[in-house]
């Protein structure tokens, strides 16, 4: 085999791991974090110890490893751009992933509303009957649904309140957005599609500009880049677009406290609660940049008073990104809701990114 096609292989077998390890990632920081939401830092200390969450434990209802709409979210947002790179490559027509996000969110939709699939329904994410659970998602999210608001694909990012919920910057936008990263490797278009998508739920700036940086962080990571490198270079793009500067303060707090080093919750607890976008997107940076094992990165993105499943998710995808599904812990993953599918979801967008 020449070096050309060996270094193309293994080039190829790294980007399937880390979109892979970004999908189950985020999906086991959710796990994680799903259990003590709504929870304190000392109600949590309370109930599991001094040191917080140390495992994946108990749901409310005594269930091990479930996921919530972050996930469920995220996984409709992979099937929509996987449908739209499809699209362009057997008919050559780009420009269509918007409107598909879309419709692909009035199919996570219906999971809320449905006890089940409908009949006939036999492929697709509605045909799995595990996402059809109401796992706390956020009311932007069910009412920015309800609008059907589908954004100009080609209109410019102004950092003017979008028409849906203009006020609204709930972490429900930045939650989702992660796959816009592994889909694209233009982290400027990756950033803009995602931004876009994020204003069919949320109309403020700030909710819609910390989507389209982590899908930009994604992007770079995805590339090689370190987390820190890869936040500095979504910092730069950040810059170029107005009414930046909440996400981009976020941004920043979270690479100075990381540079303090001796990570805890109570820093964490620095950065905000993480129920509005930049501050989950801060606490996941955070967490990901000032620890080097996986595991204490996990924990320390979920154990605070605040968002922990969206916080969690969010660290989860960032270290995914960077360590593929290989550096994360797998006594963890097997216990993860759903994880069959999302990898099977997360091996088809790669395969069908590398195609297009």
């Amino acid at each position: 085999m020449n070096d050309w096609r060996k270094s193309s292989l293994e080039s190829t077998a790294v980007y399937r791991a880390r979109v892979r390890g970004c999908l189950l990632g985020g999906a086991l920081g959710d796990a994680l974090g799903y259990a003590v939401e709504f929870s304190s830092l000392d109600q949590i200390r309370a109930a599991h110890g001094p040191r917080g969450l140390t495992r994946l434990v108990p749901d409310g209802e005594g269930v091990v490893g479930r996921v919530s709409d972050d996930t469920q979210m995220t996984l409709f947002t992979v099937e929509g751009l996987r449908t739209a790179a499809r699209r362009a490559r057997l008919k050559g027509i780009g420009g269509a992933e918007t409107a598909l996000v879309r419709q692909a969110y009035g199919r996570w939709l219906e999971t809320q509303q449905r006890p089940g699939p409908a009949d006939g329904v036999e492929s697709g994410l509605l045909a799995e009957r595990w996402l059809y659970a109401r796992r706390a998602p956020g009311n932007a999210c069910l009412s920015g649904l309800a609008q059907n608001h589908v954004p100009d694909p080609r209109a410019e990012l102004s950092g003017a309140p979008g028409p849906v919920n203009p006020g609204s910057k709930g972490c429900g936008t930045v939650m989702r957005s992660a796959p816009f990263g592994l889909a694209h490797p233009s982290a400027d278009f990756a950033f803009g599609m995602a931004a876009r998508c994020a204003q069919t739920t949320h109309g403020h700036p700030t909710g819609y500009y910390a989507a389209g940086a982590l899908a930009a962080i994604v992007a770079y990571l995805t590339r090689g880049e370190s987390v820190e490198g890869a936040t500095l270079r979504a910092l730069r793009l950040l810059g170029r677009h107005p009414g930046h500067e909440e996400t981009s303060a976020a941004l920043n707090q979270a690479l100075d406290l990381a540079a303090e080093r001796d990570p805890s919750p109570e820093k964490v607890e620095r950065l905000g609660a993480g129920w509005v976008a930049e501050e989950a997107l801060a606490i996941g940076v955070y967490a990901a940049l000032v620890t080097h094992r996986v595991e204490d990165a996990l924990l320390l993105s979920v154990n605070h008073s605040g968002d922990s499943d969206s916080t969690g998710s969010i660290c989860g995808n960032i270290l995914g990104a960077r360590h593929g599904d290989g550096g994360l812990p797998h006594e963890w993953l097997e216990q993860v809701e759903g994880r069959a599918v999302i990898a099977a979801l997360a091996d088809d967008l790669a395969a069908e990114c590398l195609r297009d």
